[in-house]
């Protein structure tokens, strides 16, 4: 998941994303790291980054720049792809870069350090210069698409469609849902290019070793949030010398099918709800009222009357719930987002007025289009890689496509993901496992399980971060897990720092949402005392929760 960091109550930097210029690539590194290129990759491994000045809507003191990768790293003489990078600059003497990468899949890391989020990592460059870059097939780096826009129908088709997150439970439904995310899958591939077939993790970890290169640095130091703790372990399996201090927080698994990982997803965002109940009742204000008891069946029930009989929205289209059911998931990463939720659900219970729900929607993962309309001007090979030699590959920021973050968290799960059962085996697994996440979660469960579902149809994954992201011997790495966080549960972070073994020290953090890093002062001040000056805290010690500002607990 995308990892929510605007949540300080601290001056924000006050900047729109905009358009980015990106420089042209400069020759030559120096000769400390120039060679240690792999086989066949010299000439990517000989790059260095001109930084430049970014276009108007970017805050003045970022700087955009690009590297470029191969298409295929077994084919690095064929096509090329050119990733899109920006860095704050180090305030005084710098030990060379902190690479971050903000989570997903399909999380473009320019956008995110150019808004309010950036002004979380200022204090890194004490001794950093702040780099981050979109991933392949992400922002715009080569986007991703399944041809699917912001047009009329694009927020909720109500009735029994696939976008309306029917009971997978029926058999007759699960044949037809599987059918439709077929058609999902080539539409994804007719619009996306002949990036889609290297779009995953593993890729994208050897793009991280080719960006550390360009930036000069002998080792890698990395932040990496929620999917980019996924990132940062594939990177230290694949190359373990190249590790230099590496902070994880939010701990994916790495093993966990993800059948089990909706189940897990659905768990921890039952939690959380109940969590903001328990708040939102204390609250005069509260669209669920004041009795505990009751809030809970009124939210079901809400969710029951938005299915049957979706209301308009404000572009045209319909907001179902399980539109409604996924941007309170969204909502739940952070508390300090609860009280902009309740006005949100007041307003649409009280006004039918959508928009404040609609607001949370934006991340995650979008339902597939199910009779929706295709985006028309859409290219259809957004993904295209350039030919050998031509450089280039990058997309304005007005030309990513609306549906690139979706569509590139699909593209980037199913290719790390090596199941591919048949028709016939998920029809019959889903009869149980909707049972299984109903009682999960009554509210989150049948939104979660169509995740069970969106790579049917796609070859198969890479068998890589189940079987070779174990037992590292690399630099010792720091790995924070929150006690409430309703993606990515603590017991993953326990889980995965046993996987790695020695190198994973683990921090417990004992606060509440997503991520630690953004809410909790103790977290961030150990994170950035390892980054900074390569303190770690013993393994297994932790943070007290923070209280946020009007929010109990």
């Amino acid at each position: 998941m995308l990892a929510k960091l605007s949540t300080r109550s601290a001056a924000r930097r006050c900047a729109g994303v905009g358009a980015v210029t990106l420089a042209l690539l400069g020759a030559g590194l120096p000769a400390a790291v120039a060679g240690d290129a792999p086989p066949g990759l010299s000439r990517f491994y000989h790059q260095k980054v001109k930084w430049a000045a970014c276009e108007a809507g970017a805050p003045k003191d970022m700087q955009c720049g690009k590297v470029t990768v191969p298409l295929d790293y077994a084919r690095p003489g064929g096509g090329t792809l050119d990733l899109a990078l920006s860095r704050y600059r180090a305030t005084g003497p710098s030990r060379g870069s902190v690479v971050l990468n903000f989570g997903g899949p399909g999380g473009a890391g320019v956008p995110v350090l150019a808004s309010d989020g950036g002004k979380e990592f200022m204090d890194l460059t004490n001794g950093y210069d702040v780099v981050t870059f979109d991933p392949r097939g992400v922002g715009r780096s080569s986007p991703v698409s399944c041809g699917i826009g912001t047009d009329a129908d694009s927020s909720g088709s109500g009735g029994d469609s696939v976008g309306a997150n029917p009971d997978l439970g029926n058999a007759t439904a699960a044949r037809k849902a599987l059918e439709e995310w077929k058609k999902v899958a080539a539409e994804c591939a007719r619009h996306s290019g002949p990036v889609l077939p290297h779009i995953g993790t593993v890729d994208t970890a050897r793009d991280l070793d080719v960006i550390r290169q360009a930036l000069g640095d002998r080792k890698l130091n990395y932040l990496g949030f929620s999917y980019g703790t996924r990132l940062g372990a594939v990177y230290a399996a694949e190359f373990p010398h190249k590790v230099g201090r590496m902070a994880l927080d939010g701990v994916d698994t790495l093993t966990e099918p993800l059948s089990e990982q909706g189940r897990v997803a659905a768990e921890g965002q039952q939690t959380a709800l109940e969590d903001f109940l328990d708040w939102c009742v204390q609250d005069i204000a509260c669209p669920f009222g004041q009795d505990r008891r009751a809030a809970g069946d009124q939210v079901l029930q809400l969710i029951s009357s938005l299915d049957e009989s979706p209301v308009p929205n404000g572009f045209g289209g319909r907001l179902s719930g399980q539109d409604l059911v996924g941007a309170i998931g969204q909502a739940l990463y952070s508390k300090a987002m609860w009280p902009s939720l309740e006005r949100a659900i007041a307003s649409l219970v009280q006004d039918g007025d959508t928009r404040g729900v609609e607001a949370f929607a934006t991340g995650g993962l979008a339902p597939p289009p199910g009779g929706r309309q295709a985006r028309r001007d859409a290219p259809e090979r957004a993904g295209a890689a350039k030919p050998p030699g031509s450089g280039g590959g990058l997309v304005g920021a007005a030309d990513v496509p609306p549906d690139n973050a979706p569509a590139a968290m699909m593209a980037i799960n199913c290719a790390d993901d090596p199941d591919r059962p048949s028709a016939a085996q998920l029809t019959k697994d889903l009869g149980r496992l909707s049972a299984d996440y109903a009682a999960a979660s009554p509210v989150f469960g049948r939104y979660r399980l169509t995740e069970l579902l969106m790579c049917y149809g796609r070859p198969k994954g890479s068998d890589f971060i189940r079987e070779k992201v174990k037992d590292l011997d690399s630099a010792r790495m720091l790995l924070v897990g929150t006690r409430g966080d309703p993606a990515t549960p603590y017991r993953w972070t326990v889980e995965t720092a046993r996987r790695l073994g020695r190198s994973a020290v683990v921090l417990d953090n004992r606060g509440e949402g997503h991520t630690g890093y953004a809410s909790s002062r103790c977290v961030h001040r150990k994170v950035n005392d390892f980054l900074l000056y390569g303190s770690l805290p013993p393994s297994g010690s932790s943070c007290p929760p923070d209280t946020q500002p009007g929010i109990s607990g």
